[in-house]
């Protein structure tokens, strides 16, 4: 294989996405997948990593521990988990690609922290979809703010069935970009009784969980007489997937720091 290829590691090798980023990383002839890690004790140690993910083999046994020398690794797994991870990569100088959501804030400062020494790609979604259409929410939000009569904002999220946060952290950010534009200082998630009138001041967000769908976001934007929704789908996980590999591309050879995805994709 030939040497100018990225090293790459992928932490969570045997979930959903890590299955994806195995299939299209080793597709990818900037790339060369050499680190396929799991937790200790996982049932799909030992398995050729290429086989799992539904190929030929790839000659890299999904392991509890880093091999092959990694450049970056890439992290779809859960916050104990990952936060184990940003430790090892710290202690090891890695540039890591931090996608796994639901940290708690201890977790997100230990992040912060370790960014201080390493470069880290931190996003709740790597989708250039979601990234774009994230962008178009802040716009919306900033010409909206000193709208006259007032527009009023929702967040509704659909994922399948297996994810364990709500709402996403892709719809949180969503949230935290409009109310830097907006100003407003209460999120509030999902509504029952008689919580009384809608203020100007909160963000409402929903979380649907049904069969295996991908990841879908809508922002309401809904005013007197007129309403704006910016939808985003994705269809499979690929886009997720590809996103992350455009990630560990850019994060390699950076100064350490937190980087998100608008400068991975240059929005």
């Amino acid at each position: 294989m030939g040497s100018n290829r990225i090293r790459l590691g992928i932490h969570g090798a045997a979930g959903r996405m890590g299955r994806r980023l195995i299939a299209l990383g080793s597709e990818d002839p900037a790339l060369e997948v050499v680190a396929a890690i799991e937790q200790p004790g996982h049932v799909e140690i030992g398995k050729d990593a290429g086989v799992l993910a539904g190929m030929s083999a790839i000659g890299v046994p999904v392991a509890s521990e880093m091999t092959g020398s990694p450049q970056v690794i890439i992290d779809f797994s859960e916050p104990a988990g990952a936060i184990q991870l940003v430790d090892r990569c710290l202690a090891q100088t890695l540039p890591l690609v931090l996608a796994t959501t639901g940290l708690t804030t201890e977790q997100r400062e230990r992040v912060q922290q370790a960014a201080k020494q390493i470069p880290i790609v931190w996003a709740p979604s790597m989708s250039l979809a979601v990234n774009l259409t994230m962008k178009l929410a802040a716009l919306a939000g900033a010409h909206l703010k000193d709208y006259g009569p007032g527009a009023d904002v929702e967040i509704i999220e659909r994922h399948h069935r297996f994810k364990e946060d709500a709402p996403s952290g892709t719809a949180l950010r969503f949230g935290e970009l409009i109310a830097e534009q907006m100003g407003q200082t209460l999120h509030v998630h999902g509504r029952e009784g008689r919580p009384g009138q809608r203020t100007r001041q909160e963000i409402g967000y929903h979380a649907l969980r049904a069969g295996d769908n991908p990841g879908e976001h809508t922002i309401v934007f809904g005013m007197m007489g007129e309403t704006i929704e910016l939808t985003v789908k994705a269809t499979n996980r690929d886009c997720y997937a590809l996103g992350a590999l455009a990630a560990a591309k850019f994060v390699v050879g950076k100064a350490p720091g937190v980087y998100g995805m608008s400068d991975v994709l240059g929005l």
